[in-house]
């Protein structure tokens, strides 16, 4: 399972908080669920558990594909475990093999870096995740969303939209970080390591 963590609603959607929205839309078209291209339609809305949810393979073809769930939580991030714990156990999914994809302030901008546990560094997306999912054994992918300048409220820097020029890059770094994830599914989480962290 895939999860995206974000704030669901237009007012949000370009905010740095966002880019694990970003990222599990760019990946509907990497597990062939994406129709026509569009990542809209790939989504559908889960109301028990307060979720877009779609369901494909990475690859999308071949004897060795894996099915994934992806999902994006609908519950706002601090209430992202209320989504991701359910489904975890509806699946029979094990921690080891959720993967969470967030913004991360102690990354500079554009830096996509990967680990298994830790601690959450005041991220209550993933505090909530763990708390939902009973540890902390799960993956994340870690998107480089860099400090706030000067005295700046953290919580104040992610609800904001990117930059003009961090936007320009923004493709690029989304594409990374879905890039990132699919290797995890297919070679693993040290593999994954150590290809991406060459990278950035």
């Amino acid at each position: 399972m895939i999860v995206g963590l974000g704030n669901p609603g237009a007012k949000y959607a370009q905010n740095r908080h966002n880019v694990g929205f970003m990222v599990a839309d760019l990946l509907t078209s990497q597990v062939g669920a994406a129709v026509g291209g569009d990542p809209s339609k790939a989504w559908k809305r889960n109301s028990r558990v307060r979720a877009h949810v779609c369901q494909g393979r990475i690859p999308p073809t071949g004897v060795s594909s894996s099915t994934v769930l992806l999902a994006k939580p609908m519950t706002y991030m601090n209430l992202s475990g209320q989504v991701a714990g359910p489904l975890a156990v509806y699946y029979k999914i094990p921690n080891e093999r959720v993967i969470a994809i967030h913004d991360e302030l102690d990354l500079p901008y554009g830096v996509v870096r990967l680990k298994s546990g830790g601690g959450e560094g005041g991220h209550n997306g993933l505090k909530s995740l763990t708390q939902a999912l009973g540890g902390r054994d799960y993956v994340r992918v870690r998107v480089g969303i860099g400090r706030p300048p000067g005295r700046m409220d953290a919580a104040s820097y992610v609800l904001r939209d990117f930059s003009r020029d961090e936007h320009a890059q923004l493709p690029l770094v989304v594409d990374l970080a879905a890039d990132a994830a699919v290797e995890v599914v297919t070679s693993g989480l040290s593999h994954a390591q150590n290809k991406f962290h060459a990278l950035s």
